[in-house]
């Protein structure tokens, strides 16, 4: 049966490595679901899948794009299914990895029919945002849809004015936007979350910027500055160089801050991630054999079997 096996969990869990061992034990490619990987100009900031390990195992939707060009989760649910279909014609199973919330319910569940907002209150909304800023934003999404408030990128501009926009459209909340019927798929999802105790993660994320840094995020956010205003830059790691560029503070108070806004980042990727009861979840830290042979029982059963192994972070 064409199994498409996803896996996923917080940034820096450690994913990509065990991502490409179950990989090259299953002779199959390995596709990204990370919304920002796809963007060329960002390898240092995204932990893109380096030059070897891409030679060990061939990969899908990294370095794609240029940040230039608008890239969506209804474009990625288009692109991604078409590979699929392509894929499945050689492969019984491909996986998928990455931690973009978006990007994978948009996969595995399809995209809700979103209503169009009258320009009015689009202009309404952005005009408010002008004046007002962030803060407002941020307030108006507490205040309309506090459970989106809870896993959206409170720092994002474009998802929270998207937000306010739909809840002052349809009277309701964004949130309820997203939760119609399950669209099927042509194949098989078998969900691995990866996760690790909080202490560990944080550790974990706390090296992984300290060494992003060592390999050049400083220089690499230079290099895309002038576009710092475009939808796929505002995210973590870009916004606290841009910030530290124009002034606000020094260079060591912005790596803490990506440090600190990373590992908050994590926790609602953890909040979105137990909300879903289909994913096997597994310890990070566990040897890679012991975990490929979990995911190898799994295929064989197809994924009906007792959840095994597995921590979860919701008090991260």
């Amino acid at each position: 049966m064409r199994t498409l096996l996803l896996i996923l969990g917080p940034t820096g869990v450690g994913k990509t490595e065990l991502s490409l061992r179950v990989a090259e034990r299953l002779g199959c490619p390995i596709i990204s679901c990370d919304s920002r990987q796809i963007y060329r100009e960002l390898p240092i900031g995204t932990a893109a899948p380096t030059p070897e390990e891409q030679a060990r195992v061939r990969h899908y939707m990294v370095g794609t794009h240029s940040l230039q060009e608008d890239y969506s989760a209804g474009m990625f649910e288009r692109d991604a299914l078409r590979l699929l279909d392509e894929l499945f014609r050689t492969h019984d199973t491909v996986v998928m990895t990455g931690g973009s919330m978006l990007y994978i319910d948009a996969l595995c569940r399809g995209l809700d029919e979103i209503p169009q907002v009258p320009a009015a209150i689009r202009e309404r909304v952005r005009n408010a945002y002008r004046e007002h800023g962030l803060a407002w934003l941020q307030a108006e999404v507490q205040r309309l849809d506090p459970e989106y408030w809870t896993i959206v990128d409170q720092r994002n501009p474009a998802r929270l004015t998207h937000c306010v926009e739909l809840c002052l459209t349809t009277g309701g909340t964004y949130t309820s936007l997203r939760k119609q019927a399950t669209q099927a798929r042509p194949f098989r999802i078998l969900k691995i979350g990866l996760n690790r105790p909080r202490a560990e993660l944080y550790e974990r994320i706390n090296r992984r910027v300290e060494q992003m840094m060592a390999q050049g995020l400083e220089e690499e956010a230079r290099q895309v500055y002038a576009y710092r205003e475009r939808n796929s830059l505002q995210t973590v790691g870009y916004r606290e160089l841009f910030a530290y560029m124009d002034g606000a503070y020094d260079l060591s108070r912005a790596v803490e801050l990506i440090q600190q806004n990373t590992r908050h980042y994590a926790k609602r990727q953890m909040t979105w991630f137990n909300r879903d009861t289909e994913i096997h979840w597994l310890n990070a830290g566990d040897d890679y054999e012991t975990n490929c042979t979990i995911i190898a029982d799994l295929l064989r059963h197809g994924g009906v079997q007792e959840n095994r192994g597995g921590l979860h972070l919701q008090s991260c």
